[in-house]
């Protein structure tokens, strides 16, 4: 394995708690949620009637009109947060050579509202194919990927990862790859997602997988907790840039921390349930400390998939007990989605900028809506409930997990100069 070294040099965020990593990160801190009644569309015939939307963007301060409708709104939120994080990098500059900067961008599912929309406007016409001649390149999920490297004139390594809800992980991990592996000197990667649809209400409500608790959505996201009923929906984006270390010294960029490696794995037993006793889960947290180079005593915080189902959850925990074994309560544990809610293939990327941000700041963000620990859960554990809490973290672990039995699992750690 090649001794290059990746670490992050910039961040971008576009969240249902703020459209920048800073208002994201105070929303976390503070046990913000996220849920409030959907606003695309009228949800009021449907089981869930809430969601975690992007709130009080205008896509038009960031991309012209022209541009913006031509691109679904999931490639409009990656090039919005990309830019965050290539400012925040101050990566743009006559000397970069753009042939060694490549885009790796996620999403589990594209453009599932233009798919929507161009399919119910032919359903309802006379059967004449009318349709939009940007349908095609407004929907497929790789598109992300391209508008950013058109924006920037990036040309290396360009391409999309599709592992449902592990999509943006997956991207992450295939950066720090290349990266690793000389292909490239500077990987833009993370993932985003607008599945706050009819077609993605309905499509996951009809899988039982969402909460309905339309009565209270800023509670309905409650993992961990003996009396929650499914995940709730988000959208959004998360942006991170990957960058060999010598690359960053050499340009005297501000350096996050290390991405030291990670791991993937598949459960092999089922097409939307964890394999029960979290298996796969922990075969990919073993991997992810192997190829770092880490104990299970040099983590300190562990970002959990966490969705807030039942099956989930506890598989999930158990895969941590079999990784970390006794060490595993003396871990911070905690899932933001209990804020953010699910944004699927978007998920691993602002879950990986948690996990980063809580590094740099010695803050543990909370699981939220926790008021009755599910009884199959053990006690032991550091749950981190309610109320964020101060620790120092030297290195931290993000996991996702995707419809298939996709596993994967990074790790972010302080950079030792």
């Amino acid at each position: 394995m090649s001794s290059r070294k990746v670490v992050v040099t910039g961040l971008g965020a576009l969240t249902p708690l703020g459209n920048n990593v800073s208002d994201f990160w105070n929303g976390l801190t503070n046990g913000v949620s996220g849920a409030a009644p959907i606003t695309k569309f009228d949800a009021s015939n449907f089981k869930t009637q809430f969601a975690c939307e992007v709130k009080g963007l205008n896509v038009e301060d960031f991309i012209p009109r022209k541009d913006a409708r031509k691109m679904d709104l999931f490639a409009q939120y990656a090039v919005i947060s990309t830019e965050e994080a290539v400012n925040d990098a101050n990566l743009i500059s006559d000397e970069l050579d753009l042939d060694r900067v490549g885009v790796i961008w996620a999403s589990g599912i594209g453009g599932l509202r233009s798919f929507q929309e161009e399919i119910t406007s032919f359903a309802k016409n006379d059967g004449t194919p009318k349709f939009n001649p940007f349908f095609i390149p407004k929907m497929i999920a790789d598109i992300a990927a391209g508008h950013i490297s058109i924006k920037y004139g990036f040309r290396g390594p360009n391409f999309c990862t599709v592992s449902a809800c592990a999509s943006a992980t997956n991207a992450l991990l295939d950066a720090y790859h290349y990266i690793k592996s000389g292909m490239a000197d500077v990987i833009v990667t993370g993932g985003s997602e607008a599945a706050v649809t009819e077609a993605g209400i309905g499509g996951f409500g009809a899988l039982r997988a969402l909460s309905t608790s339309n009565e209270d959505p800023q509670t309905a996201s409650r993992p961990f907790d003996a009396t929650r009923n499914g995940f709730v929906l988000g959208e959004g984006a998360g942006a991170l840039v990957l960058e060999d270390y010598e690359h960053a010294k050499a340009r005297g960029a501000k350096i996050y921390c290390e991405l030291t490696g990670g791991g993937a794995t598949a459960d092999a037993h089922h097409m939307t349930a964890p394999h029960p006793e979290g298996l796969g889960a922990a075969r990919v947290m073993e991997m992810a400390l192997q190829v770092s180079g880490l104990k299970p005593e040099d983590i300190d915080y562990v970002n959990v998939h966490g969705t807030s189902t039942p099956l989930g959850d506890v598989a999930e925990l158990k895969a941590i007990e079999k990784t970390f074994g006794e060490h595993a309560y003396e871990l911070n544990v905690s899932s933001t989605k209990s804020m953010t809610g699910h944004l699927l293939g978007a998920a691993g990327a602002i879950e990986a900028i948690a996990s980063i941000k809580a590094m740099e700041s010695g803050i543990v963000p909370p699981t939220i809506n926790n008021t009755q620990l599910d009884e199959n859960i053990d006690p032991r554990f550091k749950l981190t409930l309610n109320k964020a809490e101060k620790r120092e973290i030297r290195a931290a672990l993000s996991n996702t997990f995707g419809f298939g039995g996709h596993n994967f699992s990074v790790i972010f750690k302080k950079i030792e100069e």
